[in-house]
C-alpha cells in the first residue's frame, strides 16, 4: 500500500515537469506551422524563385543535423530546463531577425539559429516528457504529446491565415507566445532531469540508420514532405489561384488531420504485428494523395478534404516509425536510434525543401505533387524490398 501510495504521489509531482515539456514542444509545431509559410510568402513577394525559396528552407534541415549531437553536451552543462529556455530565448530572436533582415543572404544564418535552437528544443522535450512519465502512463503521455505537438503544427497556419504575411504583427505574435511557454519550463527548472550518458552511448550511433531503415527511412520521407511541403504550398497555393488566406487554411487542414487521425492509426499500429506494412499503407496514401492534388486544386473544399486525410496518414509515417523502431530496441540501443532518427529528419529536411523547389521550377505548380508523389514512390520500393528481403532470409 505505501508502495502504491508513494507510486501515485509521484505520478502527481512528475505532471509539472511533463506539462512544462508539452507546452515547449508546442513552441515548435506553432513557430514551424506559422513560420515556414510566413517566411516563404515573404520571399515570394520579393520576388525569389521556388528553388531559391526552398534552398533557404533547405538549411534548416542541416541546422537540425548540427543541433543534435549539441542537445546532450548542453543539458549535461547547464541542464535540460536551462538549456530548453536558452533554446527557446534564441530561437525568439532569431525568428525576429527575419523581420529586421533586408538581404536575402541574411536570412541564412537567422534559419540555421532558429532551427538549431528548435531542434535542440525538441530533442531535450521529449527526453523530458519520456523521463518524467510513469511507465503505466507512458502511452497517455506520448497521446498527449503527439496531439498538442499536432495542434501547434494546425495553430500556426491558422494563426497565418488571421494575422497575414505583412507588418511585424506575425512576428510579433509568435514571440508573444515562444515567451509565455517558456513561463512553465521555469516553473519546473528544479524538477528537470539529470542526463547521464556512458562513453559507449556518445558514438556509432550512425550504423542504427541502417539497422532499422524502413523506420529511420520513414521520418526521412516525412521530414522532406512536412518541410518541402509546408514551406512552398502557400506559394503553389498562389500560382495556381487561391487566395493568401485560403491556402493557409489548406495546411491548417493538414495539421487537424494530423490530430485527429494520429492516434487512431496509433492504435491500429498496436494490433498490428509488423508495423512496417502499415507504414507502406501511409507511404501508398501519401502517394495517391500527392498524385490527385493536381485533379482537385480546382475546388478548394475536395482540396481541403483530400489534405485533412493526407495528412493525418502521412504524418503516421514519423509516430508508426517511431513505434516500430521502439519495438525494436531498447536501453542504450534506443537512445542511439533515436539519435539517427533525428538526423535522418534533418536529412529529409534538406532534400524536401530542395526537390520540391526544382520540381515547381521544372514542371510548373503540378511539379509540387509530383515531386511529393516522387519521395512516397521510393520509400514504396524501399520498404518492400526490405519486407522481401527479411523474408527471404527467414
Amino acid at each position: 500500500m505505501a508502495a502504491e501510495t508513494r507510486s501515485e504521489l509521484d505520478e502527481r509531482v512528475h505532471w509539472l515537469p511533463m506539462i512544462a515539456a508539452i507546452s515547449a514542444i508546442s513552441v515548435v509545431g506553432i513557430a514551424i506551422g506559422l513560420g515556414m509559410p510566413l517566411l516563404s510568402i515573404i520571399l515570394e513577394t520579393r520576388g525569389h524563385s521556388a528553388s531559391m525559396i526552398g534552398l533557404n528552407t533547405a538549411v534548416a534541415g542541416f541546422a537540425s543535423i548540427a543541433g543534435a549531437p549539441l542537445a546532450t553536451p548542453l543539458a549535461r552543462r547547464i541542464g535540460v530546463a536551462w538549456a530548453m529556455f536558452a533554446m527557446i530565448a534564441t530561437g525568439a530572436l532569431a525568428f525576429v531577425g527575419f523581420y529586421f533582415a533586408p538581404e536575402f543572404w541574411m536570412w541564412f544564418p537567422l534559419r540555421i539559429v532558429l532551427h538549431l535552437s528548435l531542434t535542440v528544443l525538441f530533442i531535450l522535450s521529449e527526453f523530458w516528457i519520456s523521463a518524467s512519465a510513469p511507465p503505466h502512463r507512458r502511452g497517455l503521455v506520448l497521446g498527449v504529446y503527439a496531439t498538442v505537438l499536432s495542434l501547434g503544427f494546425a495553430a500556426g497556419p491558422w494563426l497565418f491565415s488571421r494575422l497575414g504575411s505583412s507588418g511585424f504583427l506575425p512576428f510579433g505574435a509568435t514571440v508573444l507566445l515562444v515567451a509565455l511557454a517558456a513561463i512553465p519550463v521555469l516553473a519546473a527548472r528544479k524538477e528537470s532531469p539529470v542526463l547521464h550518458v556512458n562513453g559507449e552511448e556518445t558514438g556509432g550511433f550512425l550504423r542504427y540508420i541502417w539497422l532499422v531503415p524502413t523506420a529511420t527511412f520513414a521520418v526521412l520521407v516525412f521530414g522532406a514532405v512536412e518541410t518541402g511541403g509546408f514551406a512552398l504550398f502557400p506559394v503553389y497555393g498562389n500560382r495556381i489561384g487561391y487566395s493568401e488566406a485560403n491556402a493557409a487554411l489548406l495546411l491548417t487542414m493538414i495539421g487537424l488531420g494530423n490530430v485527429l487521425l494520429q492516434i487512431p492509426i496509433g492504435m491500429i499500429s498496436d494490433r498490428i504485428g509488423d508495423r512496417r506494412y502499415l507504414l507502406l499503407v501511409c507511404a501508398l496514401v501519401g502517394l495517391l494523395g500527392a498524385a490527385f492534388m493536381p485533379l482537385f486544386a480546382s475546388n478548394w473544399h475536395l482540396m481541403s478534404v483530400l489534405l485533412f486525410v493526407w495528412g493525418g496518414v502521412v504524418a503516421a509515417m514519423y509516430t508508426v516509425g517511431l513505434a516500430h523502431l521502439g519495438s525494436k530496441l531498447s536501453g542504450h540501443e534506443l537512445a542511439s536510434a533515436n539519435a539517427a532518427f533525428v538526423l535522418c529528419y534533418g536529412v529529409g529536411m534538406v532534400l524536401g525543401p530542395q526537390v520540391i523547389g526544382i520540381g515547381m521550377d521544372v514542371a510548373g505548380p503540378n511539379g509540387f505533387g509530383w515531386a511529393l508523389a516522387l519521395f512516397f514512390g521510393i520509400y514504396i520500393v524501399v520498404g518492400a524490398g526490405r519486407i522481401i528481403a527479411t523474408s527471404v532470409r527467414r
